[in-house]
């Protein structure tokens, strides 16, 4: 059975249809004080999976904490947890004294609660594997860069790909090599949440289609910079594809300013952006999971 929230009903009944799960929404009521109250069916399979992707996450771990326990108490006796964006991971070290290290603490909390757990592209920097962020029996991490490469493909014959920072290197390179384009990456410099500073690489532009890619655009001011740049060094046209599309208020308008074309996403995260889908790539890592629970 796949349980799902009503607002990720379109992803969940495509992840349904391409794995072959039964898809069952969990009701939920909000009362007046803001308290949740959910209800799940009165009993359940042993091998559960959950969609709930991790954006705007305070409330939804919430969720996950009466979901999962109360699907325990129903006879589920797998829980597999489908995150498609994966909250609290850049805050792996502790800077100042005294700061919490999200990532371990929610990491944990995750894990307390599911068997497995499946992400995409999660936005891990200083910790090596999905595994020692979210200590899972079962953690397994997909990426959208080949799906966002052949859509890439499809729409900008022979693309320059840029990615924004040296974070992105790895990232883009994989997008790159799929169709044999051209890569490179931006340095970036970054002062605080709003105030980042950009450096194009050594590399011709002018005339050529640029597409911007990244893991996650939040505020968009590190693309719209690098978009400005590029357009300056003469660049046909710049475009950006990204696995998150998180964008916070004021981020479109800011990208759309700075002069970029079109902007395409996976559906990681709801967005009107959405052009590329998971769910087929989501079943084949279900039915991967299952495969690898035989062997335990």
């Amino acid at each position: 059975m796949l349980l799902f929230f009503e607002d990720e009903r379109a992803p969940a009944h495509r992840l349904a249809q391409a794995s072959g799960l039964t898809p069952h929404q969990v009701e939920r009521h909000r009362f007046p004080d803001g308290e949740l109250k959910l209800r799940l069916p009165a009993t359940l399979p042993s091998q559960v999976v959950v969609l709930r992707s991790l954006n705007d996450p305070n409330e939804k771990l919430v969720e996950l904490l009466l979901l999962a326990t109360t699907a325990r108490n129903l006879g589920a006796q797998h829980l597999t947890l489908v995150a498609p964006y994966l909250a609290y991971m850049r805050q792996d070290l502790a800077f100042h004294a005294g700061e919490v290290i999200s990532q371990r603490v929610v990491g944990d909390f995750i894990a307390g609660l599911f068997d497995a757990l499946i992400t995409v592209d999660p936005h891990l920097h200083r910790v090596a594997t999905l595994a020692q962020a979210v200590p899972v029996a079962q953690p397994l991490v997909l990426s959208g860069a080949p799906l966002l490469s052949d859509w890439i493909a499809r729409h900008r014959a022979n693309a320059l790909l840029i990615g924004p920072d040296e974070e992105s290197a790895q990232w883009v390179a994989q997008a790159a090599q799929r169709h044999g384009l051209d890569f490179t990456v931006c340095h970036k410099t970054r002062h605080n949440d709003h105030a980042v500073l950009v450096q194009l690489p050594p590399v011709d532009v002018a005339g050529r289609q640029v597409v911007v890619m990244d893991d996650v655009i939040s505020t968009g001011h590190t693309v719209a910079q690098a978009t400005q740049l590029l357009l300056a060094a003469g660049a046909r046209s710049v475009d950006v594809a990204v696995t998150h599309a998180l964008f916070a208020p004021g981020a479109l308008e800011l990208l759309r300013k700075a002069g970029v074309g079109e902007i395409w996403s996976t559906d990681c995260i709801a967005h009107a952006s959405n052009q590329v889908f998971m769910a087929e790539r989501l079943a084949q890592a279900l039915a991967q999971l299952r495969e690898s629970a035989k062997s335990l």
